[in-house]
C-alpha cells in the first residue's frame, strides 16, 4: 500500500556463516564458540557464553530457546525509596550479581504511604522466594522490631542485611565502615584547615548515624582536642530538603566545614550556604557521603566518601548464595572501607587563609 514502509525481517541465526563471523567479531570470540553457545553445548567458560548472548542481544538477534537457561529461583529485594540515587545503584550492582548467578531478582521498594517492608516480606514468601536482600531496612533502625528477622531466620529463610546491624539476629550484615567514613572527611577538612567543623545526619535513632557520630567525635578529639562538640551536630531527613535545613542551624552555629551523612544532604548544605550569600567552597566546605551516580557533576562537583557499592553487592549475593546452598546462618558484619574522592566543594579553611 502507497505510503507503507517495507517490512524488515529480522536476521535469522540459521542462515550464512557470515553471521556467525559478525557476532564472533562483536563477541572477541571463535565462530566455533558462538555455535557452541547457540546450540546449548558445554565446554564454554560463563562470562564467555555471556559476551556471545550480549552481542545478540546489541545486533539484534533474538537469543535461540535452548540458551534460556531456568532461573535458579526468585530472590527478593526490598529497598527504600529510590529518589535517593544509592539505592537505584544498589539496586542495580544487587540485581546483576544475582543475574549473573543465574537467579531471578524480585525489587521490591518501599514508598511513602506504600506496601511497607513486612508486606513485601509476606508477597515474597508467598511466591516462594529462595532467600531475600534487605538494604537500609528496619534492621538500620534501633527502635525497630527485629522479631520480623529472627522469625526468617527461624524458618530457614537465607536472608542478607545491608546498612546496618542488630546484635539480636543471628544473620550475615552487609556494612560500610561508617566511623571510618566519618574520620576521613573530618580529617580532609582538619588538613584544609578547618577548625569549626559540623555533622549534618539523618535521624539519631539509626546505625549508620549513631557510628558516623562516634567516627566523627573520635576525630574531632584527635584532630583538634575538641570533645564538646554536641552543638556541632545536626540531625534532619535524609534529604535535600533536610540537609538545606541541618547545615542552615550549623552556619549559624560558626562552621566553615560541613561532614554530610548522604549526597543529597550535602547538595542541600550547598542550598543553605547559597541562600546566606556563601560560596561553596571559598566560605564553606562540604563533603558528601555515598558517592551516588552523577553527584560528580554537580556545581561544584561534590567531595565525598565513596560507599564500596559494588563489592558490597557483591559480598551480600556471594554470602546469600552460599546460605541458599545449606551454610548455616550466623551473625556476622562484613566491613568494607570507603574512600574519600576530593573534587571542588571542599577548600581551604580559615586557618589556612590566616
Amino acid at each position: 500500500m502507497d505510503g507503507e514502509l517495507p517490512r524488515v525481517p529480522r536476521p535469522r541465526l540459521d542462515g550464512a556463516g557470515t553471521r556467525l563471523a559478525d557476532i564472533a567479531v562483536h563477541a572477541g570470540v571463535s565462530e566455533a564458540t558462538v555455535s557452541r553457545v547457540l546450540n546449548g553445548r558445554p565446554g564454554v567458560a560463563a562470562a564467555t557464553r555471556q559476551a556471545v548472548l550480549a552481542a545478540l542481544d546489541v545486533m539484534g538477534y533474538e537469543r535461540p530457546q535452548r540458551s534460556r537457561q531456568r532461573s535458579n529461583g526468585l530472590v527478593g529485594l526490598v529497598t527504600p525509596e529510590l529518589d535517593n540515587p544509592i539505592f537505584p545503584a544498589f539496586a542495580q550492582a544487587i540485581e546483576k550479581a544475582l543475574t549473573q548467578h543465574g537467579y531471578t531478582p524480585v525489587l521490591c521498594t518501599q514508598l511513602p504511604g506504600g506496601a511497607p517492608e513486612d508486606e513485601f516480606t509476606e508477597l515474597l514468601l508467598d511466591r516462594g522466594a529462595s532467600g531475600i536482600v534487605f538494604v537500609s531496612g528496619l534492621h538500620a533502625d534501633t527502635t525497630a522490631n527485629v522479631e520480623r528477622y529472627t522469625r526468617l531466620v527461624d524458618r530457614g529463610l537465607p536472608i542478607i542485611l545491608l546498612d546496618g546491624y542488630s546484635d539480636r539476629v543471628d544473620a550475615p550484615f552487609i556494612s560500610p565502615d561508617d566511623r571510618a567514613a566519618a574520620r576521613l572527611a573530618v580529617q580532609h577538612l582538619v588538613d584544609l584547615g578547618h577548625e569549626r567543623i559540623g555533622l549534618a545526619l539523618g535521624p539519631r535513632r539509626f546505625v549508620p548515624v549513631i557510628r558516623k557520630i562516634e567516627g566523627y567525635r573520635q576525630a574531632m578529639a584527635q584532630l583538634l582536642g575538641a570533645t564538646e562538640v554536641d552543638e556541632l551536630i545536626s540531625h534532619s531527613l535524609f534529604s535535600v530538603e533536610g540537609g538545606q535545613a541541618a547545615a542552615a542551624r550549623l552556619l549559624e552555629r560558626g562552621c566553615t566545614g560541613m561532614v554530610c551523612a548522604s549526597d543529597l544532604m550535602a547538595l542541600g548544605a550547598i542550598r543553605a550556604c547559597r541562600d546566606r550569600g556563601l560560596s561553596v567552597p571559598a566560605d564553606v566546605s562540604v563533603v558528601g557521603f555515598d558517592d551516588s551516580p552523577l553527584i560528580a557533576f554537580t556545581d561544584p562537583p561534590l567531595t565525598t566518601v565513596r560507599k564500596p557499592i559494588g563489592a558490597m553487592a557483591s559480598a551480600a549475593v556471594a554470602t546469600l548464595i552460599e546460605e541458599i546452598n545449606g551454610a548455616r546462618s550466623k551473625r556476622v558484619e562484613l566491613i568494607f572501607q570507603p574512600e574519600l574522592v576530593v573534587r571542588r566543594s571542599t577548600g581551604s579553611g580559615p586557618l589556612v587563609n590566616r
